[in-house]
């Protein structure tokens, strides 16, 4: 068998299987791996672009009616804004309700920072879909690929043991292809192991911003006027808050 025979072609024309349905699972988990990652890139941009539009326009009422009015007439349709019309409704499920049961709770503060918290762990939710899998698919592609080169490297053996022929030129053929399961696992680990590190320290930031905005919104919804940026304390977190 001259040189040009070998290669992942002829790999795959020699697999059993076993190594096909290794390389259909590498391949699957690649595509999923991409997927996700395409798809949190462009819901981060949409995001970033939708967050900044809103806070633009957040940040000019004076009062928390209108905070509240910029979301009334549209779809709220990202964090920021969901996260207002949150407040808003505990607000008005505030005011509908007994105030003196509600007063025995903590009163109005305590009553919308646990519904503003209860908002941002459901933002949560959303901003990790998929870091599951990523973090799955980092861990296990490269073992998976492993098993591969072993399974491959054990029929190229065998094939070779009986052939009676064992030189080096007639084992490296074979070996070498069984290794490129290993090249293939760990070409399909560490973009999933990059992209998960990258959107969980992006979550991280956009997590944090949320965090502060809810305190500014509280504050908001509570005292009647925004806080004055030049005058601002160090910010309450509301999972510390409780």
């Amino acid at each position: 068998m001259n040189e040009t025979a070998l290669g992942f072609s002829h790999f795959l024309a020699q697999a059993d299987p076993v190594a096909r349905f290794i390389l259909a699972t590498m391949l699957l988990a690649s595509l999923v791996t991409w997927g996700i990652i395409v798809d949190r890139l462009i819901s981060f941009g949409l995001l970033r672009k939708r967050n900044g539009a809103f806070l633009a326009r957040f940040r000019k009422a004076r009062s928390f009616d209108e905070a509240v009015r910029e979301v009334e007439n549209e779809v709220a349709d990202e964090p920021c804004a969901r996260l207002t019309r949150i407040a808003l409704d505990a607000r008005l499920h505030y005011t509908a309700c007994d105030a003196a049961h509600l007063d025995a709770a903590g009163g109005l503060s305590e009553f919308m920072t646990r519904a503003l918290r209860q908002g941002i762990e459901e933002e949560t939710e959303r901003l990790e879909r998929g870091l599951s899998i990523l973090a799955s698919v980092g861990s296990t592609a490269p073992f998976v690929g492993l098993f591969g080169t072993v399974w491959g490297i054990y029929h190229a053996l065998i094939a070779i043991g009986m052939s009676g022929q064992g030189t080096l030129d007639k084992v490296a053929g074979p070996v070498g292809e069984a290794l490129i399961m290993t090249a293939i696992g760990l070409a399909v680990a560490i973009p999933a192991v990059l992209a998960y590190n990258a959107l969980t320290r992006r979550n991280r930031i956009v997590l944090g911003r949320l965090d502060a905005f809810g305190h500014d919104l509280l504050t908001l919804a509570v005292t009647g006027t925004p806080i004055e940026r030049g005058k601002r304390a160090a910010p309450l977190r509301l999972a510390e808050a409780v």
